[in-house]
């Protein structure tokens, strides 16, 4: 029975594993992958050389730090606010539409931001016009994207997380909240004393998991949903972004294959790191 699996883990996770050495080669078609030029680390100097590191790195990090603080408490309190609806019904309805973005590819989403965002044609020139103010070059303005970003990010991740946190909360035992009932503890006291202690170690869990990609950004969040505007790279390029245009210019698979390496170290020594903090705080909420 865990054959399956296991075939699928070696052909699309261990056998893959061999590309790391293109990390530290010039990588030549001819050559293949151990037959090319080995040339140590000259591939990471791209990153940690070129102008614009401090900018991606930047972005990169206080986008994903943002995303990561305000998933945890949004979703929590969007689980919390489902779970105490009486009408389970109209509970499963709100979830299918808080969900259902999750499943829209940034493609599409990028089409309905650009009918909102348009200069020409756009929901929202179209409404600033109706009140008698200027129409607003959206796609050159690099002061309003981070808010668009981190909207966008939200509201079409929002839902995933928040259906993790709910399948945690009816795991919690009834009888808490009849004996908090019985001691006359109000709502507030019960989601204090009862619900968000049990929802600890799940919280902590997708922190720790979240953190562990904080080197990582959504390419389609950052690429498509901007359209590839220049003017908005200050506040738009990331590292992902950054190597995908690179390579695209260049060619360099080599200098690709060294920003993956660098991105997945950083982030197992994050997700270790977290871990063994969170360990020495609280063993039982630790990852491992």
């Amino acid at each position: 029975m865990a054959a399956p699996g296991l075939i699928v883990m070696i052909l699309f996770r261990y056998l893959p594993m061999s590309g790391l050495l293109l990390a530290f080669k010039r990588f030549s078609v001819r050559d293949g992958i151990f037959g090319s030029q080995w040339i140590g680390f000259k591939n990471f100097e791209f990153l940690f050389k070129t102008t614009d590191a401090w900018i991606i790195t930047r972005n990169t990090l206080l986008y994903n730090g943002l995303f990561i603080l305000l998933d945890l408490v949004m979703a929590v309190a969007m689980a919390i606010g489902l779970n105490e609806l009486l009408k389970k019904r109209r509970a499963k309805i709100y979830q299918t539409i808080f969900m259902a973005p999750y499943f829209l590819s940034w493609v599409v989403v990028s089409f309905m931001a650009f009918s909102m965002f348009s200069v020409d044609d756009g929901l929202f020139n179209h409404l600033l016009d109706y009140f008698g103010f200027a129409g607003v070059d959206w796609y050159s303005d690099p002061g309003k994207w981070p808010f668009i970003l981190t909207f966008f990010q939200l509201w079409k991740t929002i839902g995933y997380s928040t259906v993790m946190y709910l399948s945690s909360l009816t795991g919690i035992p009834n009888d808490y909240y009849e004996a908090a009932v019985i001691d006359g503890a109000t709502k507030w006291q019960q989601i204090k004393n009862i619900t968000l202690p049990c929802l600890k170690p799940m919280m902590i869990v997708l922190t720790i998991l979240a953190i562990g990609r904080i080197f990582y950004a959504d390419f389609g969040l950052f690429f498509q949903l901007p359209r590839d505007s220049g003017p908005l790279y200050d506040v738009t390029q990331v590292i992902d972004t950054y190597v995908y245009r690179a390579l695209k210019e260049t060619g360099n698979v080599g200098m690709a294959s060294a920003a993956s390496l660098y991105q997945s170290v950083v982030g197992f020594v994050l997700v270790v790191g977290t871990n063994l903090v969170v360990r020495k705080m609280d063993p039982d909420s630790a990852l491992f």
